[in-house]
């Protein structure tokens, strides 16, 4: 036994060793799962996404186990006994849960959230109005990352209420304001022979594109709307390719496209 200043070295030195040997385990086993994991790389996306979110969640319970673990040898060193207090949980049970009940709750969340598939790694959500794709999903916590780079952290509990986007095919949609001395067949005409030169080159589309017609009067345009069944989360880029290709059209077809204008009188 070595004592410095009072106190025994060799017990430190050992919870260090717990410590180091705990860390060369997870990373050991960390390292094990992601490989065994990432063996078939061709897979669909529903399949990467599950197999990513299980795999983060199996990873979490390991990191958490082997914590417990290591905290309970280091206990055991400094001559604590560990057999009283696993004992005694059956008695703190009651306080313990008391204590951490939104934990509990995180935790149960969580295993309910990979169970029944309510979204996984790589799935585009929206939550209290943050939107943004699954960068991880925790036993206690899910990230979520919007286009901006901002990440939001939120308890598993609070994951009640949200919108998944990347379950279903979505709907792009583009309103084209066309001014109203602009003849009605003609506007179709233009619409069809845009269609027909874009066939099978609308990035993401699922089916062709639809002139849904004239969507609304307003005051300085008649606004038609152009609807395409998109794969999940792809709508706005269909959008904008489409806004760019609309605009092409037009102007060749000569069909103007209304915009604000100020008109100024000098009363003379």
């Amino acid at each position: 036994m070595i004592k410095i200043l009072g106190y025994d070295l060799t017990k430190l030195v050992l919870s260090i060793i717990y410590i180091i040997i705990g860390i060369i385990i997870f990373d050991f086993l960390k390292k094990i799962i992601i490989k065994s994991t990432s063996k078939n790389k061709i897979l669909k996306k529903e399949q990467a996404q599950k197999i990513k979110t299980m795999r983060s969640l199996i990873i979490n319970i390991i990191k958490y186990t082997i914590v417990i673990i290591v905290a309970l040898a280091i206990l055991s060193n400094f001559g604590i006994n560990v057999k009283s207090i696993l004992a005694g949980l059956g008695i703190g049970t009651a306080l313990i849960g008391l204590a951490f009940q939104d934990l509990a709750k995180d935790l149960i969340a969580g295993f309910s959230i990979i169970t029944e598939e309510e979204y996984e790694v790589g799935d585009t959500i929206e939550i209290d109005g943050f939107m943004g794709e699954v960068i991880a999903v925790g036993l206690r916590t899910t990230r979520i990352r919007n286009y901006k780079g901002a990440t939001k952290i939120i308890a598993n509990h609070y994951m009640d209420n949200l919108i998944n986007y990347s379950t279903h095919n979505t709907l792009a949609i583009i309103d084209v304001g066309i001014a109203y001395e602009n003849n009605e067949k003609e506007i179709e005409e233009t619409f069809n022979n845009l269609f027909k030169r874009l066939k099978g080159k609308i990035p993401n589309a699922i089916k062709e594109p639809e002139l849904w017609g004239i969507n609304e009067l307003a005051d300085s345009s008649v606004i038609y709307r152009v609807a395409i069944e998109v794969k999940p989360t792809t709508n706005f880029e269909t959008e904008r390719f489409m806004r760019k290709e609309i605009k092409k059209e037009f102007d060749e077809a000569g069909i103007k496209i209304p915009y604000q204008q100020i008109e100024v009188h000098n009363g003379k």
